[in-house]
């Protein structure tokens, strides 16, 4: 019972109808939005890089995955999280800068209570009154208590912290793939990224949900475009999302999802039999239809976890709809030879039809 009622508040503080695609934070006590982490700027000049594909030279493609068959994805989905306590997103000059709290910590309990949402801090400080507070929060990965005492606000007649947190995030994204045989899945090929500290997101709960594009902004020199989705009115849940990496989204789904295009599933692409040429890529840009688009991988960099790949769209229907990639198509699979290879994660601001893509071995190893 109690988790169904913190989950009826979470979500209705979610209660928005349209959604940007791109995964941003909604603030808590403040009016900032955060953006994700999806767009890349390219500086001047042309990027080129190198490396040493031992196995390749040796005359071996083997990989972790050979023979596997995963489910390819494409759709649209919606993603929700509530993260680990609290999270720290600016700070005003008051008690909890005095008692050295910074923009980036994640304020795990007060006075021993769990933070389970931004709302208990608030309640938190009030009760207290003026007295001092004892916080837990993890910085840089360790534990550590600090002593704040509220200072009383004569605008508001309210003891404040002053603090500004945020507790949950919301966004519009793609499905990578699923394995039919742990009925795990992937998505999205980047973490979850709070644009307002830069730090990668920690999740306490989460769902993925069902999600349909509502619109599109085309991208265009300088302004990359995005999709605009809609899944919380609804709120046709996919499954879970339980861990987010710089790698991507991990969870459950609660049934098996299947791709009309490749009912059948296609087997994992070892990052050493990617290569430069023609591959495909598999993305919702209208409704609910999931549609294969042409692509050309121009560039392969083995030694990147993230940007493993340059890609170009080639497809003029992709092209007069979005104007290339956009935000929100982070996660859509690519297809090379008949196999899924990878994931786009992110657009060239100032070449709307290029971006960067990770390979699915490098996703598959991040899902654990």
């Amino acid at each position: 019972m109690k988790k169904r009622k913190r989950a009826g508040r979470y979500f209705s503080a979610l209660a928005v109808a349209v959604l940007t695609a791109v995964l941003w934070a909604v603030p808590i006590h403040s009016a900032a939005n955060a953006s994700s982490s999806l767009d890349e700027t390219l500086s001047g000049g042309t990027r080129y890089a190198v490396s040493l594909d031992l196995r390749r030279l040796f005359g071996s493609s083997d990989s972790d995955f050979k023979g596997e068959i995963l489910i390819p994805g494409g759709q649209a989905v919606g993603v929700a999280i509530h993260t680990k306590g609290v999270l720290v997103v600016g700070m005003s000059d008051g008690a909890g800068m005095q008692a050295g709290l910074r923009a980036g910590d994640i304020l795990l309990s007060v006075n021993g209570r769990p933070l389970k949402s931004a709302d208990i801090l608030t309640e938190t400080v009030e009760a207290a009154g003026g007295q001092p507070l004892s916080i837990l929060l993890e910085r840089d990965g360790k534990q550590q208590t600090v002593l704040a005492s509220p200072v009383f606000d004569e605008s508001s007649q309210r003891y404040r912290l002053g603090v500004w947190v945020r507790d949950s995030t919301a966004g519009v994204g793609t499905l990578t793939f699923y394995d039919p045989r742990t009925h795990n899945y992937g998505a999205l090929g980047h973490a979850i990224i709070d644009a307002d500290t830069g730090l990668m997101l920690a999740v306490e709960e989460g769902r993925l949900m069902q999600a349909e594009v509502v619109d599109v902004r085309r991208g265009e020199r300088g302004m990359p475009g995005e999709l605009k989705g809609s899944f919380l009115r609804e709120q046709v849940r996919l499954g879970s999302v339980v861990k987010n990496s710089a790698e991507g989204i991990y969870g459950h789904m609660d049934e098996a999802v299947h791709n009309a295009l490749y009912p059948n599933g296609l087997p994992v692409g070892s990052q050493y039999e990617v290569h430069t040429g023609k591959a495909t890529i598999l993305s919702t840009v209208g409704g609910s239809e999931t549609v294969e688009y042409e692509v050309e991988i121009t560039q392969v960099s083995r030694g990147s976890a993230q940007k493993s790949m340059i890609l170009r769209v080639t497809d003029e229907r992709l092209i007069q709809k979005t104007g290339g990639i956009v935000q929100g198509m982070s996660g859509s699979p690519i297809i090379q030879d008949g196999k899924i290879i990878g994931a786009v994660t992110h657009v060239f601001v100032n070449e709307p039809t290029k971006g960067y893509g990770i390979f699915i071995e490098n996703m598959l190893n991040a899902a654990g």
